[in-house]
């Protein structure tokens, strides 16, 4: 019999914020995979993880995947690390990928299903929902996303000002993902628009690392890779 391949995610960074059904399948789990950085240190899943289960007791499996844009790059590398994860699934071990946030929003996990799907059909997959650094987010700035009719944008901000005032200008409410290498544009963008007030940065939110940036000292901060902004008009 073929093990399941479970897609759980583990939330925004507090351990507390693990749902009890993505806790009853890593401990049913035989195996728990996590997206596993190049340099040895310990991803954000894996650190989450690890608050509730040890190498000791649960076989930890790392899987790295290439920074790169490089198609060939990454065919090889998911074709890689899919085939990885089937050494387990044939001998009908349970498989739980782990992942920061939600599986299926912006998530490692989507590409690597998507893999498995095709080079092994029957394997077995369900996906455990998670909660998201938006939601973590809103929560800790108490701060509304949408209500009534109003429409709220999740937009991975990039380096096109007129594409990023178009979203702001569309809807009440815009969080900005992975901000860090475009914040100049961003702050610039507020200023226009007389909306510096109404939006917030945070950094890796929940989590023992949470940093809630003051965005009028932001113009000269190189901030860390898993920092948002919420726009809220």
């Amino acid at each position: 019999m073929i093990g399941t391949l479970y897609g759980i995610g583990v939330g925004p960074g507090d351990p507390e914020l693990l749902t009890v059904k993505a806790f009853r399948r890593l401990k049913e789990a035989h195996v728990i995979a996590y997206p596993k950085k190049t340099n040895g240190s310990k991803s954000y899943a894996q650190q989450i993880v690890d608050a509730y289960f040890s190498s000791a007791e649960k076989e930890m499996l790392g899987l790295v995947f290439p920074m790169t844009k490089d198609e060939n790059v990454l065919r090889e590398k998911w074709n890689e690390t899919v085939e990885t994860v089937w050494t387990y699934l044939r001998e009908g071990k349970h498989v739980a990928f782990v992942t920061e946030g939600d599986p299926l929003l912006y998530s490692t996990f989507i590409h690597f299903m998507r893999t498995m799907q095709i080079k092994y059909p029957d394997v077995s997959i369900e996906i455990v929902p998670g909660i998201s650094s938006i939601n973590g987010a809103a929560a800790r700035l108490q701060l509304p996303l949408a209500d009534g009719d109003e429409t709220i944008a999740i937009v991975p901000a990039r380096d096109d000002y007129d594409a990023m005032k178009k979203a702001i200008q569309e809807h009440e409410c815009v969080v900005f993902l992975k901000v860090a290498k475009v914040m100049p544009l961003l702050l610039s963008l507020l200023k226009e628009m007389n909306l510096v007030k109404q939006a917030a940065v945070v950094t890796k939110v929940t989590s023992h690392e949470e940093v809630i940036w003051d965005i009028e000292q932001l113009e000269h901060v190189s901030l860390p890779y898993l920092t948002l902004m919420v726009v809220r008009k």
